[in-house]
């Protein structure tokens, strides 16, 4: 894949995405679309999530906009019944339950705070090769957290985030500093397991209001990104900062993105940063979340527009790539790779 047009990312289908946060899902049915596929999601009166196909067998009414009697979901439009694993249990009018009368159920596994679903060939569901992000649930992390429906390809949010040089640009003034631009990354790739990782090690750096705020660090700090980029879903970036020239104290801060395709041109970004200090002060949980989510918010206009842009290009133009992308271009690689099976 050399170039992003109207022509969209691949689908890899036999992999796990993140269908929602856990706290999204309760005792009222949510509606999903991941893959294209439309989703119903829900928890059980023991506490399990359940993802069945989100259109009734009789006449395509949305479950997810339906209620639950129990551990089953009563569609809203005519009373059809399913249970956990998407088989019709009642008919209203008659005794015969037709043998079709049945809607898909997805494998669903919860892991670290998110709940993933597998739209794929359900035999290969394997929730042990889910990557973690541990921080997301352990004790002596605080962490706030959001989502946010881009109109945009989900491989120009994966490019987006590999590539954290448009900070200092699109994000300036809140997490972007002249460091960041300028500063050479490493890469190093692990196509077999389907994981890219980059960092970005500044010795010297200004700043930022992201850091300087929730940190009360005063002067100029040093910043390590490392990112860990696990195909197609998980993104990590460890972040540490500490005073310029000074070993201690080290601020930690987690930031996680699952990167969930919708369907075509459309995605999913789920977003969150952990931190392991200042875990008691609800004023830095509110600054994180509040300045987090218009960073984010900042990402999704850019990328709305971007799509746009690219939606009118002719049909074989050539992007230019240098060595920033080097983490993209290698993830871009690995999705294709992914999405032929």
């Amino acid at each position: 894949m050399t170039a992003m047009t109207a022509d969209h990312t691949a689908f890899a289908r036999n992999q796990w995405y993140v269908a929602a946060w856990s706290s999204e899902v309760g005792r009222e049915l949510l509606g999903r679309t991941v893959l294209g596929e439309p989703l119903a999601l829900y928890r059980t009166q023991a506490g399990e999530p359940v993802v069945l196909a989100d259109r009734c067998v009789h006449r395509r009414y949305p479950l997810s906009a339906s209620g639950l009697d129990g551990d089953r979901v009563v569609c809203g439009y005519h009373g059809f019944t399913y249970d956990t694993t998407g088989t019709c249990v009642y008919v209203p009018g008659q005794k015969r339950v037709p043998r079709t009368a049945r809607v898909s159920s997805y494998p669903v596994a919860e892991v670290d705070a998110m709940v993933w679903v597998w739209i794929g060939d359900p035999e290969l569901a394997d929730a042990d090769v889910i990557p973690r992000a541990p921080h997301l649930a352990e004790d002596g992390w605080v962490t706030v957290r959001g989502m946010e429906p881009i109109d945009a390809d989900y491989g120009l949010l994966v490019d987006n985030l590999m590539d954290l040089s448009h900070e200092t640009y699109l994000h300036g003034g809140y997490i972007g500093t002249p460091e960041v631009a300028e500063t050479p990354i490493t890469t190093e790739v692990d196509e077999a397991a389907g994981i890219v990782r980059v960092s970005r090690h500044m010795a010297d750096a200004e700043c930022p209001p992201f850091y300087a705020r929730s940190t009360g660090i005063e002067g100029r700090i040093q910043r390590l990104q490392d990112i860990e980029y696990h195909a197609p879903c998980l993104y990590l970036l460890h972040s540490r900062i500490s005073p310029s020239g000074a070993d201690s104290p080290v601020f930690r801060t987690e930031i996680t993105y699952a990167i969930t395709p919708s369907a075509p041109g459309k995605v999913y970004d789920f977003w969150a940063v952990s931190r392991n200090f200042a875990v008691d002060d609800h004023e830095v949980t509110v600054f994180l979340r509040d300045f987090n989510h218009t960073v984010v918010m900042q990402d999704v206009d850019a990328l709305n527009l971007l799509q746009r842009s690219l939606n009118t290009e002719p049909a074989g133009y050539q992007e230019l790539s240098i060595n920033i992308d080097t983490g993209g271009l290698a993830a871009r690689r690995i999705l294709a790779k992914l999405a032929a099976g």
